[in-house]
């Protein structure tokens, strides 16, 4: 038997970024639970390692989070064929590629400052712009969830020595300013919401989130895991019952808050 507080069926999620590694976890895991998910990505296909997304309650709308009209096209059509959302899973994000110019992971002082703006123009505007389509359709029918995807970097400096095996390995390489502040933005973007929508039924709540393991190098991983007190990095599904919960009416009494899921990286 079901459990009426986790009971998610028949309603309707929107996740950003659904063709990646975790996006594409958050759309699988809430469609196992009964929910129609609307996939808003650029990627027209999953990227490798991405769940499985054949399910029929799954469909992907090309979406450039920083494009509203893009945004507000893909919105209507979704109420449209089934409803307005019930929940909005803010989970595009990007950070410093792996083969990233040597300006972007150099000294803080020569940081480039398109980069910083690239940045910051996918992870806080476009978190932004989607909360503004989608949970402005939410407010106007009077219930909603918005989870706003965060990380361990928007609560605490990156720890650069984790990146030691880089630097003895000749390379200049510094953990970039930008994905940090960005993260650091939907903190309190999500309160800011969270006050504005109460009234209006419409919860928001950041997701905090630690390193998913990702075919990172091994000397990467070894510094990462010996800093964890849970002593692994997490894998994709470590997440989703987070995303299940903020989506159910289990947290109806939760807003403005942070659920910090992070093996235990912020307790030291």
């Amino acid at each position: 038997m079901s459990d009426p507080l986790f009971d998610l069926s028949g309603r309707v999620a929107v996740v950003t970024g659904g063709m990646g590694q975790l996006g594409s976890a958050y759309a699988a895991g809430l469609a196992a639970r009964g929910m129609r998910v609307a996939i808003f990505d650029r990627a027209g296909e999953p990227a490798p390692g991405a769940a499985d997304l054949s399910s029929s309650a799954i469909r992907s709308y090309s979406v450039d989070v920083t494009d509203r009209t893009a945004i507000e096209r893909a919105t209507d059509e979704v109420v449209a064929a089934w409803d307005v959302p019930h929940l909005l899973v803010n989970n595009a994000g990007i950070d410093a590629p792996p083969d990233a110019p040597a300006a972007e992971v150099g000294p803080f002082e020569d940081f480039p400052e398109e980069s910083f703006d690239r940045v910051m123009d996918v992870n806080v505007k476009g978190t932004l712009l989607c909360c503004q389509v989608v949970g402005g359709r939410m407010a106007t029918a009077g219930r909603g969830s918005i989870v706003n995807v965060s990380s361990i970097y928007g609560l605490l400096s990156p720890v650069q020595s984790l990146y030691d095996f880089r630097r003895e390995a000749g390379e200049t390489f510094v953990k970039p300013v930008a994905y940090a502040v960005s993260k650091s933005a939907v903190l309190n973007l999500t309160r800011y919401l969270a006050t504005y929508w109460a009234r209006s039924g419409v919860r928001v709540n950041t997701l905090t989130l630690a390193g998913v393991a990702n075919e990172q190098p091994e000397a990467f991983v070894a510094a990462y895991e010996a800093r964890l007190p849970l002593g692994r990095m997490a894998e994709p599904g470590d997440y989703v019952g987070a995303v299940v919960f903020l989506a159910s009416d289990a947290s109806s009494y939760m807003t403005g808050a942070n659920l910090v899921v992070d093996g235990g990286w912020s307790a030291w």
